[in-house]
């Protein structure tokens, strides 16, 4: 996956240029087309651009790039959902290409579509055909990307519910495990690898972020477990309790002497001792190690 990831940042320094400014402007208004074109004629229509594997076979060629221009949308019904998700994606699509550069996010697009078509290919070999309309789990897939890069953004989830991306994100995540799992069962081959696809081109661009972030998880979770680590919330807790019962704040663990008895001694916690321990000044630096 490092491979792919530097392969990734290589091409986009080597080739600045590559790809076409606003691609995602482009995309959304050819699907607002063909949805029209759809609703107002019939879905046959425009079934000339969705990937066929047959047809392909019968020199159809241009349908290993059209089907990108199909929205999945063929009902009036439907209308505002296309409205929502053609905003939605180009928003994403035109931020994260002002934040990658124009280079980065068409390698980032064009390399799901092309996994998509690998994807269809492989599908229409082993089972003799395979058909896909759109590029929807391409299209999911930019928005883990958006909410790797701006976790904390807010969206208004029903136009009324403030929620941040990141949160959003492990919805789509669930939808995604959701299509894998249900397409699997059904022995849907197509319907299983396409996201898997989409997700994979995913970790191929943001894999240094992925690795470090499970790494960060790990050492907190060591951490946290660590018995040499103090709580301080549930100590200061366990303190307050103990100095009500007691009847003094610090007590030495050598000496025994506290701070009731001896109001002018200065106590200390030693940081090398592992769990809470006190000790006055006489003896913090002269004690055993609480281990």
């Amino acid at each position: 996956m490092n491979k792919l990831h530097d392969f990734s940042e290589r091409f986009v320094r080597r080739y600045p240029n590559f790809g076409l400014p606003g691609l995602m402007r482009y995309i959304v208004i050819a699907q607002a087309v063909v949805y029209v074109l759809t609703v107002f004629s019939n879905a046959t229509a425009v079934s000339f651009l969705a990937f066929r594997w047959q047809s392909i076979l019968r020199g159809e060629i241009w349908r290993l790039a059209t089907f990108v221009l199909m929205p999945g949308y063929a009902s009036f019904r439907d209308a505002l959902w296309l409205a929502l998700f053609l905003y939605l994606y180009y928003m994403i699509g035109t931020t994260l290409e002002r934040e990658w550069g124009t280079a980065k996010f068409n390698l980032y697009y064009l390399s799901g579509v092309a996994l998509t078509v690998l994807v269809g290919v492989i599908s229409g070999l082993i089972a003799g055909d395979a058909q896909i309309v759109g590029t929807s789990y391409v299209n999911l897939s930019m928005f883990f990307a958006y909410a790797m890069l701006y976790p904390d953004v807010q969206f208004l989830l029903f136009l009324i519910i403030p929620v941040k991306v990141k949160w959003l994100a492990w919805l789509d995540a669930a939808f995604f495990g959701f299509s894998i799992l249900s397409a699997a069962l059904s022995l849907n081959l197509a319907g299983a690898l396409l996201p898997l696809i989409a997700i994979l081109n995913f970790f191929v661009f943001f894999w240094p972020d992925i690795t470090d972030w499970l790494i960060y998880r790990r050492q907190r979770a060591k951490h946290q477990t660590s018995p040499k680590t103090i709580r301080f919330r549930t100590a200061a807790r366990e303190q307050k309790r103990k100095e009500a019962r007691q009847g003094y704040r610090h007590k030495c663990e050598i000496c025994g002497r506290t701070d009731a008895d001896s109001p002018a001694l200065q106590f200390r916690y030693c940081s090398r001792c592992s769990g809470y321990h006190c000790f006055c000044e006489e003896h913090i630096f002269n004690h055993e190690h609480f281990q």
